[in-house]
């Protein structure tokens, strides 16, 4: 049994999200603590309350509403909203992120119902140290940040991408049990240049255009160092930055401090799982392949650099490993003579004539999988797939962009215009398909089976930094969890009706690499798995008295 010594009473004790225990509370809690008469006089099992939040939620209409219903249940009472995502993490999991989470942010100043985590703005430069300590709790371990840049495949949010973090944070916790108490989503807010948003009166932002980049880096670089004060075992989770100042600020900061960019590193993990069970069906390897992606911003960027750091860890020179690796951008081809590109892209641009026919770059190259990461719906058409199938016995089709209208092909498209041959997935949850009597089962190529296992192993290593063969490690656990005969219906990643417990198989293997780094801030147990289970957050009340 968990004991906690409330020091909260009454009206004030119910209005603790985290201690609030609704109906549930015993009779020797409501005499101990004034609560007789303030709640109903019933004490009720979480069980109980569970069977309530979901009659509750059949009578909503879509999944904003659902999502709403959601935000205000953790508003009011914590362990009961993650009770209810844990109880069914794939049926709730799409609904608390991706892809509800894309409306909830478009719409996000017109639902707002109160704030949740910081929001630092620009302004307030030269205080950011002692904003950070207005937080109320002392042992921050995550702050996952953003500045509303790149929002899914949406653009420039500003303020309403502070529901991005709110729900990545919410992740760590529901798919590989990171406790809720030390995690911090946060806004930097340096305004916007989204018009709509700038004239909308219920926009929560600054009514300003963003700043130029050294600007925004001077304020991100005060923001950095001071969390490394006020909270000195803090990992910075940064999210949905524009694809520019992803990758810099990553650079800036990874052989510093405790920092990783999830749509750099966690994309490019989830990714690498994919391709790795893909090259299980097909009997080859990494290193057999060659890729082709469609998009070169951050997220393409990052999935390249781990991919070719995987084929570095097979035998291959780097050179050699890039040279298996093309991207095709709004403005072509990437390669060797175009003027256009920023530093992190010119590995990849290889000495070859312009072209801006990404069809005829898939029958002169023959890569071997095509990654989408465009944001472009249907940028994989029927002529695209079928050159794919005709220089390939198995064509790799990763359809990554995100929310669903943004996926380049649907996997109905991929198997139909392939005749069954494609082995696919995407960046968004599709059902089973059948095709000429068979059922391929595609599978979601979401980050959530990445980032919260690694965040889990940094939070019991209490990790000093966070490296990229952290990432290729989790890959390669995730792809091992697939079984056999799923894999043979073409699902490249394991079930999200078991992720928990996928997790925390993946963070333990994680956390090893981390002791074995040297990177750890604890003692190395006997017993990773164990390690891991030990810190586990499971959703129940605790008892107060």
């Amino acid at each position: 049994m968990n004991y906690v010594i409330a020091t909260k009473r009454g009206v004030e004790l119910l209005h603790d999200s985290v201690l609030n225990k609704s109906t549930a509370y015993t009779e020797s809690e409501r005499q101990a603590l004034g609560l007789v008469g303030l709640v109903p006089d019933k004490t009720e099992s979480e069980d109980l309350q569970l069977k309530r939040v979901m009659l509750q939620l059949s009578h909503k209409a879509t999944d904003l509403d659902r999502y709403i219903y959601l935000v205000s249940l953790l508003d009011h009472d914590e362990t009961l909203f993650y009770r209810t995502i844990m109880s069914d993490p794939a049926r709730f999991l799409p609904i608390v992120y991706d892809p509800t989470i894309g409306e909830a942010c478009l719409k996000f100043g017109h639902i707002f119902r109160g704030p949740r985590g910081m929001y630092l703005s620009i302004k307030r430069r030269g205080h950011v140290k002692e904003i950070l300590q207005n937080w109320p709790v002392d042992d921050v371990r995550f702050i996952c940040v953003t500045d509303g840049g790149r929002i899914l495949g949406l653009g420039d949010l500003g303020a309403n991408g502070m529901g991005i973090p709110i729900g990545k944070l919410q992740l760590y916790t529901a798919a590989a049990g990171v406790p809720p108490h030390g995690l911090l989503p946060m806004y930097l807010d340096a305004g916007t240049n989204n018009e709509q948003y700038l004239r909308d009166p219920l926009y929560l932002g600054l009514r300003e255009r963003r700043p130029s980049t050294n600007e925004l880096f001077s304020f991100v670089d005060e923001f950095v160092e001071a969390v490394q004060e006020v909270f000195p075992q803090c990992c910075i989770h940064f999210e949905d930055w524009t694809g520019r100042d992803a990758v810099h600020l990553l650079k800036r900061y990874r052989d510093k401090y405790c920092v990783y960019n999830d749509d750099v590193q966690g994309t490019a993990g989830i990714t690498l799982a994919g391709m790795i069970n893909a090259t299980k069906l097909k009997g080859t390897k990494l290193k057999d392949e060659r890729y082709l992606f469609l998009g070169a911003g951050s997220a393409g960027i990052g999935l390249a650099d781990l991919l070719c750091s995987a084929l570095v860890e097979q035998g291959m020179a780097l050179k050699d490993a890039q040279a298996r690796v093309h991207m095709f951008d709004v403005n072509g081809l990437l390669e060797s003579s175009r003027q256009d590109l920023y530093d992190f892209q010119k590995p990849y641009a290889h000495h070859h004539a312009p072209s801006r026919d990404f069809v005829a770059c898939i029958k002169e190259l023959r890569p071997t999988t095509i990654i989408g990461v465009s944001t472009i719906g249907g940028a994989f058409t029927k002529d695209v797939i079928e050159a794919m199938s005709a220089v390939n016995e198995r064509p790799v089709i990763l359809a990554l962009s995100n929310p669903t209208e943004h996926a380049e092909c649907t996997p109905e498209q991929a198997y139909a215009w392939s005749k069954g041959k494609a082995i696919y997935a995407a960046g968004v949850q599709f059902p089973p398909v059948h095709y000429n009597g068979q059922t391929f089962l595609p599978g979601q190529a979401n980050n959530f089976y990445i980032f919260p296992a690694v965040g889990m192993a940094i939070y019991a290593t209490v990790a000093k930094r966070v490296t990229d063969d952290m990432f290729i490690e989790a890959a390669k656990a995730v792809a091992d969890q697939v079984p056999s005969d799923l894999l043979k219906q073409g699902l490249l990643y394991p079930l999200q009706s078991d992720i928990l417990e996928t997790e925390i198989k993946t963070a333990a293997r994680v956390a090893k690499l981390v002791f074995d780094q040297g990177l750890a801030r604890v003692d190395r147990p006997t017993d990773m798995e164990a390690f891991i289970r030990a810190h586990v957050y499971k959703p129940e009340y605790k008892t107060l008295v």
